[in-house]
């Protein structure tokens, strides 16, 4: 049976300017480093119960401090190479909040096939399932599947399996509510943990 390693990247850092909703009526703010650390936290804690069916994480950057684009992807191959020298497979979820005054959930991977887009259109699926009418999984159908596709640096320079998601808008107040709230983030870790699943089920079939 094949084990998989889950790279966990929490975007941006306590240093990196703006990355922050409005403060709102209520006084409440949300800074995207600090929501990015709890969804992976979240997604790190529930992945330790399978730890003995071989699967198994990291975080890229346990820091608080941002740590730049070009030094995540070199930790991220280091761990990848050690990973492969062991026989093991890796996948790297690059997690992040979106903003730009629109709503919903996004998941990008680079252009064309490769072997992230079978997790991307994983979780793409988990989240449909999830949100429901409450929020879109806004899409990209031109190559067929669910995902978005983008040249994002971490995702293009990354030699293993590789996709960002954007969890919600944090400059729209529905959904920045929502990814303040203990629920919204323990249903986007359940996302990702449920897609880690059933792409773990594929590599063993």
């Amino acid at each position: 049976m094949k084990s998989l390693l889950v790279i966990l990247d929490n975007g941006h850092g306590d240093d990196t300017p703006g990355k922050r909703s409005p403060v709102w009526k209520d006084g409440s703010q949300l800074f995207e480093y600090e929501f990015n650390r709890e969804v992976v936290n979240l997604i790190a804690l529930e992945l330790t119960a399978y730890e003995n069916h071989g699967i198994y994480c990291t975080r890229l950057v346990p820091e608080l401090h941002d740590v730049s684009l070009s030094q995540r992807v070199v930790r991220a191959n280091n761990i990848v190479k050690a990973a492969r020298a062991q026989g093991d497979e890796t996948l790297l979820i690059s997690v992040h909040g979106n903003a730009g005054k629109g709503t919903g959930w996004e998941v990008f991977t680079t252009v064309g096939k490769t072997k992230s887009d079978l997790f991307a259109e994983s979780i793409a699926l988990s989240a449909i399932a999830h949100f429901g009418e409450r929020f879109p999984v806004r899409r990209d159908m031109e190559d067929g599947d669910l995902d978005k596709e983008s040249n994002f640096y971490i995702l293009k320079n990354s030699i293993g399996p590789a996709v960002l998601t954007e969890n919600l808008f944090m400059d729209t107040w529905k959904d920045c509510k929502y990814m303040m709230s203990t629920e919204g983030k323990r249903v986007l870790a359940k996302i990702h943990v449920e897609a880690i699943l059933d792409y773990f089920k594929s590599l063993n079939k």
